[in-house]
């Protein structure tokens, strides 16, 4: 009787895989994209996200010694943390800055929230969030292609801002083959999609979100009369909807969750994207829907099966 019944945080969902084999497929699956920033952009890409990850690693080993707890450095979630970070910043961001971002990410969103699968919202977005409130200027200034070595590099419009201000875009075999300017991880739409295609083949993730998400997006476009390709291809959409609200500590369980998640998180991102001062609204949209999603799972739970029966003496 002196033993205690320990329930830990949902999903419960027991299987082959471990968190390790998880985290190692999506870092596979990030690989394509992580090539093909290194080849628009320079040396520097593959600098900026070894700084991330090593400050995500060293963050999670101080912090789980600080706190007194059971290491969780080999489970590869603050190697994935620290990519997914490193793909959210421009090429032309300080080290320091992305240092800092990391320690941001584990320390504060991660591990001071219980760590892996305690934390609400997804730590590389947070953190992201954070450092564009903090350094904005340093944040929004991308390069285009090939220019990175010239000096400090030929500072360029995204294709999100030339499509505000209502300039011409590039053609559309350029925006999905990733030849514009903006964050390592956003500009190839090919290399993000056969990422996620690796994903949903290794069953890592269920197509659900990621196609609620640009689906709706692609939907809200056309009713706002936008192009939904531009959309579709420009900002973080397809980053952040294959790799960021797939996060299984901080989307819905069941699968009408995840649509409704995938639906909200389309939407809102549109409305940010074509009535606020942002041109971006990924990030803002899956941190909205991320404290939403214990709301979503209580809306969506499974009924269990039969009814209630009400207990009670019986009378003779």
């Amino acid at each position: 009787m002196d033993k205690k019944l320990i329930v830990s945080p949902s999903p419960h969902f027991v299987g082959e895989e471990s968190t390790a084999d998880i985290m190692q497929d999506v870092i596979i699956a990030l690989i394509p994209a992580l090539f093909a920033a290194t080849f628009y952009f320079g040396v520097r890409v593959p600098i900026i996200v070894a700084v991330c990850v090593i400050s995500c690693v060293v963050s999670e080993w101080l912090c789980r010694i600080v706190m007194k707890r059971p290491n969780t450095v080999g489970d590869f979630s603050a190697v994935v943390t620290g990519m997914l970070l490193a793909f959210n910043l421009p090429v032309t961001i300080k080290l320091w800055m992305a240092a800092l971002g990391s320690v941001i990410a584990i320390v504060v969103v991660k591990q001071m929230f219980g760590g892996i699968g305690h934390n609400f919202v997804n730590p590389a977005i947070a953190a992201r969030i954070v450092l564009l409130v903090s350094f904005g200027p340093q944040m929004v200034r991308f390069t285009a292609p090939f220019t990175t070595g010239l000096v400090d590099g030929v500072t360029t419009a995204t294709p999100l801002n030339l499509l505000q201000q209502g300039e011409n875009m590039p053609p559309i075999i350029d925006l999905f083959l990733g030849e514009h300017g903006g964050s390592l991880g956003e500009t190839c739409a090919a290399a993000l999609l056969l990422g996620g295609l690796y994903l949903v083949v290794r069953r890592v993730i269920t197509p659900t979100i990621p196609l609620a998400f640009m689906g709706s997006a692609a939907l809200v476009s056309v009713l706002m009369g936008l192009n939904p390709l531009y959309q579709l291809l420009t900002g973080g959409l397809i980053l952040g909807a294959v790799f960021m609200a797939t996060d299984y500590a901080t989307s819905p369980l069941t699968e009408k969750g995840k649509l409704i998640f995938g639906i909200g998180c389309g939407v809102i991102t549109m409305v940010i994207r074509h009535y606020s001062n942002f041109p971006e609204g990924v990030s803002y949209a899956i941190i909205l829907m991320n404290i939403l999603t214990p709301h979503i799972n209580n809306m969506t739970r499974t009924k269990s099966f039969g009814k209630k029966i009400k207990c009670g003496a019986k009378k003779y």
